[in-house]
């Protein structure tokens, strides 16, 4: 399921930001009571295939079963092991599971959670996903400018800011990159939930929090948890294994085992539960049931489960409520043009934050334009210098095509931050990608193409009139975006990313193959001859020779423009070369080359578009 283009996304503003960690126990109190999170009967189940050959048949695997319980204000931990499920739960209740094996019903405040759910709530992912080039003040004013209503003024959001900076104990980093090593773990750990904290979210969740720090910091974070708890917040948490001194702070544990509920209820009455009946399950035998069947069993027994059992009744009011799907008919807060301005601005910020990698292109396309001018300085209107021109022109595409195989990765590095940006509902899905390729791709891709050929073009001794420079940057820059788009097209949504480089590569190849072929022999074998029309590399090169020899004569040492008095030599003039490659004289033998391109470039452009609106965005 995907969004569409007028969703939008309306934090929930009615909450007051006073209470935040950090502050007096007066400050932390709250008159808004925090929501109430209720879970009845859910199962999950995914289909997975019956083995690796395509085509057979897949089977229904139940990941959940029967799985209730309340989540209140305060720290809600769910624990388990490894594969127990008790990341799916989690996902569930934060509408950010795919809906499609789902059944049962999540409630809020005893009704079905409205569309703009997944942007109410907040969500902090266990890999840190924020902009590592960015510090952290201008990650967490992205979050406000795109998440608040334009309708609080810059010094409110700028104000609230400030104060997420200094309960999370951030002042000292605020304005220090978060992708840098001064920057700690459990300080971009502070700053994932701060981003979260800046819509002050009556629900937060968060996926293992503690999963890469060491138990000193993991204790700091917690901690910080606990005291946004207290302020009246439900916040509910997957987490592996954790210490005593953790544990001590959770005010309620669902405990899972393999996808089954074997305790639900307050954290600190757990240890005394299982303490009860270790004895009757460690006299099991192996012919007896299980030991989490046994477990299911004595909590279904319990009076932990008739107490949640008497409050879910009570919240769902004995009825079955129609889920409402938390995918569709969600509405925005900021408008299109303030989305793509903001989108703007961070990918200047992005390109500009990494100023070595910046550097370093340069100086290497600066030496590898010199090593390739000074090899083919001097081309004079010579009899004698025809195929070095047309090699050079070669050369000029060949650099272009395979300069742009790893343009696609745009999407890819960023790809876990734009899923959860967009499920949160920082922007629409066209703001992120126009954003992305006008002012990502194309400063990164622009200036190392100009510096290339203004380089060669004047070392070389291309044609000098002013037109025909103007039409090979054109033409080079055109190359460069559409093979950057056919990069697109194969990486975006990958998996395996070095998949599509391959791709690229073979494609790439095979195309300067033919490029080659009609060059140097004159003739593609005719059932092979359509390939050309889908080829990028055939498109520039047709169009800068037919730039760049049009109206040439090789033959001025012999004061004439005949090909018959050049001797050894057929052709004379640039007509003569492009005739022999079969290429239009008319404008329109340049033109067409050029609209080939655009159009490639757009087809590609569409399908890195739906690539991006059709990428499994719900695990």
């Amino acid at each position: 399921m995907t969004f569409t283009d007028d969703q939008i996304c309306i934090p929930m503003l009615q909450r007051s930001t006073d209470g935040l960690p950090g502050m007096s126990s007066r400050d932390l109190q709250t008159s808004t009571e925090g929501a109430v999170l209720s879970f009845h009967h859910i199962y999950y189940r995914v289909k997975v295939k019956s083995g690796f050959l395509p085509g057979q048949n897949k089977e229904e695997l139940e990941i959940l079963s029967d799985i209730n319980g309340i989540m209140k204000p305060g720290l809600n931990a769910i624990l388990g092991p490894t594969g127990g499920g008790k990341s799916f739960l989690l996902d569930i209740l934060a509408a950010r599971k795919d809906p499609s094996g789902l059944s049962g019903e999540v409630l809020v405040n005893g009704a079905p959670r409205n569309a703009n759910f997944p942007c109410e709530s907040g969500y902090v992912v266990q890999d840190d996903v924020v902009m590592a080039t960015l510090t952290v003040r201008e990650n967490l004013q992205f979050s406000a400018a795109l998440r608040l209503p334009t309708t609080m003024t810059n010094q409110e959001k700028n104000e609230r800011i400030n104060k997420v900076i200094k309960n999370l104990g951030l002042s000292k980093v605020a304005d220090v990159k978060v992708g840098t090593q001064f920057i700690s773990g459990g300080e971009r750990k502070r700053t994932s939930i701060a981003m979260e904290l800046i819509t002050d979210p009556p629900i937060l969740f968060l996926d293992e929090p503690t999963t890469g720090l060491d138990s000193s910091t993991a204790s700091t974070v917690l901690l910080l948890l606990k005291r946004i708890s207290e302020q009246g917040r439900t916040i509910i948490f997957s987490i592996h294994q954790p210490q005593y001194s953790i544990f001590k702070l959770f005010d309620c544990l669902t405990l899972l085992a393999s996808g089954r509920l074997i305790f639900h209820g307050p954290a600190q009455e757990a240890l005394g539960y299982f303490e009860s009946i270790a004895n009757e399950t460690e006299q099991l035998s192996q012919r007896e049931k299980s030991v989490v069947e046994k477990l299911v069993e004595y909590y279904a027994t319990s009076s932990f489960y008739r107490d949640t059992k008497a409050e879910l009744d009570e919240l769902s009011g004995g009825q079955e409520k129609k889920r409402n799907s938390a995918f569709k008919n969600i509405t925005y807060v900021t408008s299109f043009c303030h989305q793509l301005r903001w989108i703007i601005r961070r990918s200047f910020k992005n390109v500009l934050g990494i100023p070595r990698a910046s550097i370093a292109q340069i100086i290497a396309t600066v030496i590898l334009g010199l090593f390739v001018g000074a090899t083919f300085q001097g081309l004079t209107n010579s009899c004698m210098k025809t195929e070095s021109r047309a090699g050079l022109l070669l050369v000029l595409v060949v650099y272009e095509c395979f300069s742009s195989i790893l343009a696609g990765q745009i999407f890819v590095v960023e790809r876990k931050l734009f899923i959860h940006e967009y499920i949160s509902g920082y922007y629409r899905l066209p703001c992120y990608f126009f954003g992305k390729l006008l002012f990502d791709l194309l400063p990164r891709k622009l200036l190392p193409s100009m510096l290339f050929i203004c380089i060669i073009y004047f070392m070389a001794g291309l044609k000098p009139e002013a037109g025909a420079f103007f039409i090979t940057i054109v033409t080079v820059t055109m190359v460069t975006y559409t093979a950057s788009s056919l990069s697109l097209a194969m990486a975006t949504g990958q998996n395996l990313h070095y998949l599509s480089t391959i791709l690229m590569n073979f494609y790439f190849v095979f195309m300067m193959v033919f490029l080659v072929i009609s060059l140097y022999v004159g003739t593609i074998p005719p059932k092979l001859s359509w390939l050309q029309y889908l080829s990028i590399p055939h498109y520039g090169f047709r169009a800068l020779q037919h730039t760049q020899f049009l109206g040439q004569n090789f033959c001025l040492e012999l004061g004439t423009i005949g090909s018959n008095t050049c001797s050894n030599y057929v052709i004379c003039t640039g007509e003569e070369f492009l005739i022999v490659q079969g290429m239009d004289l008319s404008p329109w033998g340049l033109w067409q080359n050029l609209l080939g391109l655009v159009v490639l470039m757009i087809f590609f452009l569409i399908i890195t578009y739906f690539r991006l609106l059709f990428l499994k965005k719900y695990s």
